[in-house]
């Protein structure tokens, strides 16, 4: 599903140049926000979190 939908989002930027512009410029404004950075590194990593800290109480 995650490929179809990365795939999806590659073609409208290549086929709208302008629209890769407003991605840029909307992508550069959220990494701007520490919080939100902090937030996506959490969720990214939640699964490998879980696993060491289950590790050090198995």
């Amino acid at each position: 599903m995650m490929r179809v939908l990365f795939g999806a989002v590659l073609g409208l930027l290549v086929a709208y140049p302008a629209l890769l512009a407003l991605v840029l410029t909307a992508v550069a404004a959220i990494v701007a926000q520490p919080a939100v950075l902090a937030f996506a590194a959490g969720v990214l990593l939640w699964p490998r979190i879980t696993r060491r800290i289950r590790g050090w109480t198995a």
